[in-house]
């Protein structure tokens, strides 16, 4: 299996492809998550993951390209437009597809899709990846850096609970808790560093 989001990936792309990528695991079904290191905005998450001991879970998509075969499934999380995916290579090379998203759709999508789970009604690609685990997971074999980085996901497509929120969001987020998650360690992975904050603020400053 080769996981993927959206180019430039952001927190919600990765945590979802993440706990897609345990799935995997449980499963004992080799997979890993292809995203372009130099270009995503979820590096503190990725940084993270692979001080956790994650690191062979990333792979550069050019990397994937020679692993890929007819019978590789492509799951796709966080978008559902060919478009806009981490690598249109690895989409049309895979001999079938899955998405996961929670957009809206639009006119342009993936086609020959094996299952398209799509529910616009949920917060995050993220919060239907956490339900689904909750159904095929075991909560001793979830990682705690794995459950950080789904509530990090849902925090940051929620704007902290403040929009899109339902019943199921406060479900999911509350079992990510029960999984391990540390809320003060998702935060974190929203901190900039000082000379971001201060190129931020001088943009603001010369703005007219």
């Amino acid at each position: 299996v080769v996981i993927m989001g959206h180019r430039m990936s952001d927190l919600d792309a990765i945590g979802a492809a993440e706990g897609v990528l345990r799935i995997c695991k449980i499963c004992d079904v080799p997979a890993v998550i292809a995203v372009r290191r130099d270009a995503t905005l979820a590096a503190s998450l990725i940084d993270a993951l692979c001080k956790a001991g994650q690191k062979d879970d990333f792979i550069d998509p050019k990397d994937a390209l020679p692993i890929i075969s007819k019978r590789t499934l492509c799951i796709v999380v966080d978008t559902y437009q060919a478009g806009l995916v981490e690598s249109k290579e690895i989409l049309e090379k895979c001999g079938k597809v899955a998405v996961i998203d929670h957009h809206r759709r639009g006119s342009s999508y993936i086609e020959k899709m094996a299952l398209n789970y799509h529910e616009p009604y949920a917060s995050s690609a993220s919060e239907l990846v956490t339900e689904l685990m909750q159904y095929l997971v075991e909560p001793g074999d979830v990682l705690k850096c794995e459950a950080e980085a789904l509530l990090a996901g849902i925090v940051l497509d929620t704007k902290n609970f403040t929009n899109r929120t339902g019943g199921r969001t406060f479900e999911a987020a509350a079992y990510l808790r029960r999984l391990g998650a540390d809320t003060q360690d998702v935060q974190r992975m929203f901190q900039g560093d000082l000379n971001s904050m201060i190129a931020r603020y001088a943009i603001i400053r010369q703005a007219e």
